[in-house]
């Protein structure tokens, strides 16, 4: 990365801080790595604004996580801060998924065994949820075509374009730059751990 963009990244972080605005963006630049923006900074929106590749909308979305019968999250972490541990533990609770988790590091997330590659899972996952930097998705999506998973997510803020039109070039199923958990809970109507505003108001019984 360069010197230019270091310090325009770093200026730009400062005045947000200053400003009291802490919204971010995770942005990826064309060297492929990603970096934290302030959501309103003018360079966090000229680089969102670049974007070409459009995944699966709100209801094939919907159809998605309605079809599928198995997660591995790949990226999982023991450390309740973590968002893949947050994601990890709604999924659990409130869905009827067989979950996986997949970090060569760990023997034991959430009360379940972790497995060190997607290939040592008992199954072919439906969707495989990734929790990875952006240049790191190109890796994942090998790993899972190699498997025959049919689907990769990638979790929210996570951007790897080429890589996008890359998978779907391999038959993949691409959903980026959104969070399964929150998807999850707004189509099925329900306001599940922290309160996320699912947008949807009703009196029907969640649905798993």
């Amino acid at each position: 990365m360069s010197t230019a963009t270091d310090t325009t990244t770093t200026d730009a972080a400062a005045n947000a801080a200053a400003d009291g605005d802490a919204s971010t963006e995770t942005v990826r630049l064309v060297n492929g790595l990603s970096c934290d923006l302030p959501a309103s900074s003018p360079l966090a929106k000229l680089l969102k604004s670049q974007r070409t590749w459009v995944g699966p909308d709100a209801k094939q979305r919907l159809a998605i996580l309605r079809a599928a019968k198995s997660v591995a999250i790949v990226g999982a972490s023991p450390k309740p801060q973590r968002s893949s541990y947050f994601v990890g533990t709604y999924l659990q609770q409130s869905s009827d998924y067989r979950l996986y988790f997949v970090n060569p590091m760990e023997t034991e997330i959430l009360g379940q065994p972790a497995y060190a590659k997607l290939a040592d899972l008992p199954e072919v996952p439906d969707i495989v949820v990734v929790f990875r930097r952006g240049s790191d998705i190109p890796s994942v999506i090998d790993d899972v075509v190699a498997v025959g998973a049919k689907t990769i997510w990638v979790q929210l803020g996570i951007w790897n374009q080429e890589a996008a039109y890359a998978g779907e070039e391999q038959g993949l199923t691409v959903v980026m730059d959104r969070c399964i958990k929150v998807e999850h809970a707004r189509f099925h109507g329900g306001l599940h751990l922290l309160g996320f505003d699912t947008g949807q108001i009703t009196a029907r019984k969640t649905l798993r």
